[in-house]
C-alpha cells in the first residue's frame, strides 16, 4: 500500500515547448518578451479601472475581472514551463501539477462564463439603455463575477480531485508543456468512464451554454441595431460591443479547437498550438483590443500619462 502510495506520487516529466536549439531560445525569448507583454498589459487595465472613477461601472468591473483571470491564467504555466527550460529540469511534482490542473481550468472555466455573462451587459446596454442602471447595477456585476469565479472553482475541484486519484502507471511523461488534462489523462491506467462523463457535463456548461447566451445576445443587439435609424446611434453600437465580440470569438475560437475536437484527430502538437493560443496569445491580445478600440479606457489611459508628465 505504501509503496504504491509512493508510485501516485511521483513527479511527472513535461515535455515542454522548446528544446537546445538555436531556433527554439529564439522561440522562447519571443514566448518571454509575449508573457511580459501579457502581465504588463493585464496589470495596466487593472490599475486604469481602479484609479480612474470615470470606469467605476458594472461593464469596466467585469472588464478588471477578466484582466484578473488572464494575469493569473498566464502566469498559472508560463513562469514554470522557464524555468524548466532555463534549468534543464524538466519535472513538476505531484502537488505542482495538481495545483497547476486546478488553476489553468479554474481560470477557463471562469472566463468562459464571464464573457458570457458579459455579452448580457452589452444586450442590456443596447436593447434597454433607459434601463441599464436598474438591470446592471453594482450588486448584479458582483453576482455575475461571484457565480464566474465560484462556478468555475467547484467544476475544476471535481475535476482535478478525479484525476488526481486515478492510477498512474508507465512513464509519467506529459506530451505538453504544463498539466492540461487531456495530456494527463493519457497516462490514466485505469477506468476513466467517470472523468469522461464529468468532461461532457463541464463542457456543456462551461462551453456550450456560454456559446448559446452570447450568441442569443449579439442576434437581439444585432437586431436593434438594424431598427435603429441614425447612423450615428448604428456606429456607436458596433463600437460599444467590438471589443468584447472579438475577445469572444479569440477565446472560444481557441477553446473549440483545443477541447471540441474529435479524439481520433488529436495529435501533441495541436494540442500544444492550441494551448499556447489560449494560455498566451489570448491574454495578451485582451488589454491591447480593449485599450485600442474602447475610447474610455483610452482616455483614461491619456488622462493618466498627461497626469505623470511634469509641467515645465
Amino acid at each position: 500500500m505504501w509503496q504504491r502510495n509512493q508510485t501516485s506520487l511521483a513527479d511527472f516529466i513535461l515535455e515542454g515547448l522548446f528544446d537546445d536549439s538555436l531556433t527554439h531560445f529564439f522561440l522562447f525569448s519571443l514566448t518571454m518578451v509575449v508573457f511580459f507583454i501579457a502581465v504588463s498589459g493585464n496589470t495596466l487595465t487593472i490599475l486604469l479601472i481602479c484609479v480612474d472613477p470615470r470606469l467605476h461601472t458594472p461593464m469596466y468591473f467585469l472588464l478588471r475581472q477578466l484582466s484578473l483571470m488572464d494575469l493569473m491564467h498566464v502566469s498559472t504555466t508560463i513562469p514554470k514551463m522557464a524555468a524548466n527550460y532555463l534549468s534543464g529540469k524538466k519535472s513538476i511534482s505531484f502537488v505542482g501539477c495538481a495545483i497547476q490542473h486546478f488553476l489553468y481550468l479554474s481560470l477557463g472555466g471562469a472566463e468562459c462564463l464571464l464573457l458570457a455573462l458579459m455579452s448580457y451587459d452589452r444586450y442590456v446596454a443596447i436593447c434597454h439603455p433607459l434601463r441599464y442602471s436598474v438591470l446592471m447595477n453594482r450588486m448584479v456585476g458582483l453576482m455575475m463575477a461571484g457565480i464566474s469565479w465560484l462556478g468555475a472553482s467547484i467544476n475544476s475541484l471535481i475535476h482535478t480531485m478525479i484525476l488526481m486519484y486515478s492510477p498512474f502507471c508507465g512513464p509519467r511523461k506529459i506530451h505538453h508543456f504544463y498539466c492540461e488534462f487531456p495530456a494527463v489523462v493519457k497516462l490514466v491506467c485505469g477506468d476513466i468512464t467517470v472523468y469522461e462523463t464529468t468532461v461532457y457535463i463541464s463542457t456543456v456548461l462551461l462551453l456550450l451554454l456560454p456559446i448559446i447566451l452570447v450568441s442569443t445576445s449579439y442576434i437581439f443587439i444585432l437586431h436593434s441595431v438594424i431598427q435603429m435609424r441614425s447612423a450615428g446611434s448604428k456606429r456607436n453600437a458596433f463600437a460599444t460591443c467590438s471589443s468584447h465580440f472579438t475577445v469572444v470569438s479569440l477565446w472560444f475560437g481557441a477553446c473549440i479547437f483545443s477541447y471540441m475536437r474529435p479524439r481520433s484527430q488529436r495529435t501533441p502538437l495541436q494540442d500544444k498550438v492550441g494551448s499556447v493560443f489560449s494560455s498566451i496569445i489570448t491574454p495578451t491580445l485582451n488589454p491591447l483590443i480593449y485599450t485600442l478600440r474602447n475610447k474610455d479606457v483610452a482616455k483614461a489611459l491619456r488622462r493618466v500619462l498627461r497626469r505623470d508628465v511634469p509641467t515645465l
